[in-house]
């Protein structure tokens, strides 16, 4: 096994075993290379192949953290969220009309807690988007989403009216990599039976999801809630 193979493999067990537990900050690279007793290089190479694996997340100016555990019905059979590939509503649905309706475009300083997920300061603020997604007129989704706007600069209402992901991949230049996802049933609110045009007893499948670049930086925390056309194995939004 090589250097940087046997340092990721005991921060896995770590992870693992509870040691290093859900949104904790790892010890910084020097730190590491102490621990371990390795180069700057070694510990670099055992946090790329951490971030791959969905495991650990890069927050800019503030360190690496270990991501949240996602629960069991969003897990893979490993136990971990491995995606690699976060399509978007559009690409997912080919061949069809896919149109949206926004009901609030916004500039907004997030709750703590979402800050949090994000990796944000206190002070920081935050694009706001909540819009129902539609499949050849019939709405399908309701999506509430906040997305850093240091990170995802100059989104227009154009980009949230088609495609966020597409934005972000074609004009930006960034790579949408893995996301967190847990799963959990819900009763629609009042604004969403009409928005969805469901009763108000109709059963909602509720995603609650943080997504990440593919360097591990934390993009978008969003919550969906489905009506219709879903599959508890592939949910897509955006």
């Amino acid at each position: 096994m090589l250097k940087y193979e046997s340092v990721a493999d005991d921060i896995r067990k770590k992870i693992a075993t509870g040691e290093y537990g859900p949104n904790d900050q790892l010890p910084t690279t020097p730190e590491l290379c102490d621990l371990y007793d390795v180069s700057k290089i070694t510990i670099k190479k055992a946090m790329d192949e951490l971030v791959q694996q969905g495991l650990i997340a890069r927050r800019r100016g503030s360190g690496t953290y270990v991501k949240r555990v996602p629960q069991p019905e969003a897990q893979s059979p490993s136990g971990w969220d491995m995606s690699s590939q976060m399509a978007g509503f559009c690409a997912d649905h080919p061949g069809v009309k896919v149109t949206s309706d926004v009901h609030e475009f916004s500039v907004v300083r997030p709750k703590p807690e979402v800050a949090g997920l994000l990796g944000m300061d206190p002070d920081e603020f935050t694009y706001y988007v909540c819009r129902a997604r539609l499949i050849d007129d019939v709405p399908q989704v309701i999506e509430y989403t906040f997305m850093p706007i240091k990170l995802i600069p100059d989104l227009r209402e154009r980009n949230v009216e088609s495609t966020i992901y597409g934005y972000i991949e074609g004009d930006l230049g960034l790579k949408i990599g893995s996301a967190h996802r847990t799963l959990r049933a819900v009763l629609p609110n009042k604004s969403e039976v009409g928005w969805l045009d469901v009763t108000p007893t109709t059963p909602l499948l509720e995603v609650e999801q943080v997504g990440y670049l593919d360097d591990g930086v934390p993009f978008e925390y969003s919550i969906a809630r489905h009506a219709r056309g879903f599959e508890f194995h592939s949910v897509s939004t955006h």
